[in-house]
Order: structure tokens, then sequence, then C-alpha cells
């Protein structure tokens, strides 16, 4: 974005400086501490994520290193999944056994097409394999696991001729092709944090909550790359729901069927909606504050997303996203505690709730949906407090006032200050139509005669 943007969005750049200048990170990554292959693994990080690189390496020195392999492992998957030049007979095994060839010394892969961004990570890999062998083993078994039943699962969408050709069908087809893509990564994560002590062991017996971390961004993204996908040939959004809305795929992005695409659009964001709770009951499990940062920062983005896509019609001609003024300010809100992220979270419900469009037929639902999460955030995090609540009215039995001496010193003050406007707006006004005042003060005015020697005397008039 260019100057005069931020000339005329002031609090934009005041938002990415304080990101810039006060940031201090929990914890600082020490690369002259590294292994050549680790710090090449750290190169590759930046390379293939812009978002995730930074809380990352942020992280606690216990997790760092299995969380960065996690993610580069996942992303050589993902490289190989995305990439439409290798051939389906390939491709397929490659997926199912990729556990395998992560264990081999020295295995890289260069067969992925030119154009294909991420390539240069699997023509490296060897570092990530090396360095894999260093971390503890209940960390590797959960890295292995996870790449393991996110293989096969790529693998059968990869051969599934029907969702290439024709995208999701269903809503549950939908959630599961989530789960795979995103539900997989955080289950990972969460059993990482737990082994590391990182975050409550209670989360393992709850995965409905790691799952609606997954979820929530996943489709959050789906939602907002619309027509991204739209143009690479892709459908992520389930015909369950667009087909309520229009015949077919393509009549969603012509412009005479605008209000039929937001209202597809609508319930897209509905059934993002609904795994909010559960994010915002996960984030209290974490007990490591660059954990916290880790798992916070993401989903304050997503919710400020969904806000951003919620009856937009720019997603279906174009790719938006938040500005970096607002995600500098989210990032910085994110990194303190859960009652301000709880805060980040109101906030763009209510702006939600404010959009919302009673044409619109998911209207109710998208109400009481946000009305829902206002109120579980109540109570985690109650707006007024329960003790001052009690107070009151006990007094109120008693028959006593209910104002604490600090509202009454502010409720005099206001008074006082009432008082002294009003007084000066009087005097103002008298002063402008004429009213001498100055003649008050003078020494020798008729009102206060002086009694200084040699000041004019008064004249005595006797009698005639």
């Amino acid at each position: 974005m260019g100057i005069i943007f931020y000339l005329l969005h002031p609090n934009q750049l005041r938002s990415i400086i304080q990101w810039k200048v006060w940031h201090e990170p929990v914890h600082r990554r020490d690369p002259s501490k590294e292994a050549p292959t680790l710090r090449a693994c750290f190169e590759h990080l930046n390379k293939t994520s812009r978002s995730f690189s930074a809380v990352i390496q942020e992280l606690n020195p216990e997790l760092l290193v299995p969380v960065c392999l996690f993610y580069l492992v996942l992303r050589g998957l993902d490289t190989i999944e995305d990439d439409m030049t290798i051939d389906i007979k390939e491709k397929e095994p490659l997926l199912r056994e990729f556990d395998q060839y992560m264990e081999k010394d020295g295995w890289t892969f260069t067969k992925n097409g030119p154009n294909e961004k991420d390539r240069e990570l699997l023509v490296h890999f060897d570092d990530v394999i090396a360095e894999l062998k260093k971390i503890k083993k209940p960390y590797y078994d959960v890295i292995k696991d996870i790449t393991i039943k996110m293989g096969n699962g790529m693998a059968d969408y990869a051969k599934n001729a029907a969702f290439n050709e024709q995208g999701v069908a269903t809503i549950k087809e939908y959630e599961l092709y989530c789960h795979y893509v995103a539900g997989l990564v955080g289950d990972g994560l969460t059993r990482l944090f737990v082994e590391g002590n990182m975050a409550n062991p209670k989360l393992l017996e709850r995965p409905e909550l790691t799952e609606s971390m997954g979820q929530f961004l996943q489709k959050t993204n789906i939602i907002r790359d619309v027509h991204e996908d739209y143009l690479d040939k892709r459908r992520f959004w389930p015909k369950d729901i667009w087909s309520k809305h229009v015949e077919t795929w393509d009549d969603l992005f012509k412009p005479e069927n605008q209000r039929k695409a937001l209202e597809c659009s609508s319930e897209m964001v509905l059934n993002a909606l609904k795994h909010t709770e559960e994010c915002l009951f996960y984030m209290a499990a974490i007990k490591d504050q660059s954990v916290f940062n880790f798992v916070a920062i993401p989903q304050s983005m997503a919710i400020a997303t969904l806000e951003l896509v919620f009856r937009n019609p720019a997603i279906f001609n174009s790719h938006i996203k938040i500005t970096k003024g607002d995600a500098c300010q989210l990032m910085t809100e994110s990194t303190q505690n859960l009652q301000v992220v709880c805060e980040v979270f109101r906030r763009y419900i209510r702006k939600i709730h404010k959009k919302n469009d009673p044409r619109d037929p998911n209207f109710v639902q998208i109400s009481v949906q946000c009305g829902k999460i206002e109120q579980f955030i109540d109570t985690l995090f109650p707006r007024q407090d329960p003790k001052k609540l009690g107070e009151s009215a006990k007094q109120k039995e008693r028959g006593q006032p209910g104002m604490d001496p600090g509202e009454a010193f502010i409720l005099g003050g206001m008074v006082l200050l009432t008082l002294f406007f009003i007084s000066g707006l009087m005097i103002g006004t008298a002063w402008f139509f004429g009213a001498r005042f100055d003649t008050l003060w003078k020494t020798d005015g008729v009102y206060w005669p002086s009694t200084e020697p040699g000041s004019a005397q008064p004249i005595d008039h006797k009698e005639l």
C-alpha cells in the first residue's frame, strides 16, 4: 500500500510501527548455536511460510525445532499433492509412503514442476530428514503418525475423480476435507504441546476442540479464496450449500447473481462461526505464553478475515485480505492473554452482526450465533464484577445507597464541572453583549472607592 493510504489511515501506520518497535518475542532463536542443516531448515521455513515463520521462531526452545520440522514435513506433502504435473500413478504412492521417505538418509525429490513455488524444499529435503533424526522420539512419533494420516487422506482425494471434476458435494465431505488438511495439523500440534508440557493434557480428551481450531482456520481460508480457486478450476464450497442459491457453480460469479452469491457466502460464514466457542475454549488450556501466541494469532486473523468476507461481493471477483495495519494490531493484541483475544473476537462478532442483512435467509441464524458467541465470552470474562453485583444487591436489601465512594467522587466532580461550564457560558454571553466586568476591579471605580493617598476622592456635595 502506498503512502497516500497511510496518510488517509494513520491508525494503520501506527499499528505497524507499534508492532515493529514494541513487540518483544517471548523467546529468541539463536542461529549461531544451530547446525548447518537446522539453519537450512529455518531458511526453508522462511521461504515457504510468510504467516507462520515468525511465530514458530518465537516458540519455546523445547518446541521450536519439532514444530518447525512438523510444518516442513507437511509442507513437503502438500507440495506433492498440489503439483498437477505429477501423474497420479506416481503421486499416490509418494503421498501414502511419505513417512517412509522421511526416514531415508539423503532422500530428496526433484520431479516437481518448475513453477511449483515450494519445490526447493523437496530438492533439499535431506536437511529436514537429518534434523528429524535428532529430535526426541515422542515428538518424532507424533510427526510420523500425522504424516501417515494426512498422506493417505491426500492420496484418497487426489485419485477421487468426482472430487477433482465436481468439487465437494456435501457438508460432510467439506468437513472431512478440512479435517485432512487442517484438523490433523491441529491434532499433531496439540500432542506436541502436551508432550512438551505447554498445554493442559485434558485437551487430548477433547479432540473436538482441536478439530475446531483447524476447521475454523481452513473454512475461513476457503471462503476467502473462492475466486482464486474458481480460476484454478477447484471447488471447495459444498454443493449442499451453493445449490440452495444458484443452479450452477459458475452462476455464483455472475454480477446479476450478486445477491444470491452473498446469501450463499453468508451461509458459509455461518458454518464457520459454529467453531468459534470451541476455539476460545481450546486457547484457555494453553499454559505457555509463546504457544498461546502461536495459536492465538492465526485465530484472531481468521475472525477478522471472516468479518472482512462477510457480505462482501469482492470475494467473487478478486482476492482480498486484511490490511497490514490490521494484521499488526491483531498480532499485538493476540500476544497478550485470553481476555484480550476474547475482546478481539467480540469486536469482530459485533461487526458481523452489524453487517447482517434482515433480507438474508440466514439472518436469524447468524444473529443467534453471534449472540451465543458473545454469551460464551461473557461466561469466561464477565463484563460486570460478580462481587460488586452481590454487594449492590445486599445494599438494596438494607435500603442503603448502592454508590461506592469512587462513583460519588466522580459524580461530584461532574456536577462541579457542569456548574463551572454553565457559569462560564453565562458570563461569556454577558461579555459578548457588552457587559463591562473590568470596572469591578478598578481601585478608583465607583463600586470600590480607593483609599490610597493621592487618589481621586469622591466629591462631597454640600447642602445648598
